[in-house]
């Protein structure tokens, strides 16, 4: 595979992560988005460490966006969880709770 074509698997993961992220109501498949286009970082930057040769910086930038999307997800659960348990809905329409 070439460099090219890893740049358009990761604009297609960026491209359907943000299609999820605008156009779904539920919480979880918010998040589902947002790891996609997360992930779709992740490929370009272990991508331009493999092409352009410049060690494994690439891929130390990736394994700490991986544990910030890890830790991100715990947080958003967790609050996803708490507004369940107030409102019995995850519907991000629907949600006021954290206005004001």
């Amino acid at each position: 595979m070439t460099l090219t074509d890893y740049l358009i698997l990761s604009g297609l993961l960026f491209s359907i992560g943000v299609f999820g992220v605008l156009t779904r109501k539920n919480a979880i498949a918010v998040l589902m988005g947002v790891e996609l286009m997360l992930n779709s970082a992740n490929i370009n930057l272990v991508a331009f460490c493999k092409f352009v040769d410049t060690g494994v910086s690439g891929q130390v930038f990736a394994l700490f966006s991986i544990v910030i999307a890890a830790a991100e997800v715990a947080v958003a659960l967790a609050i996803v969880i708490a507004i369940y348990k107030a409102t019995r809905t995850i519907d991000l329409d629907k949600e006021d709770t954290l206005k004001g």
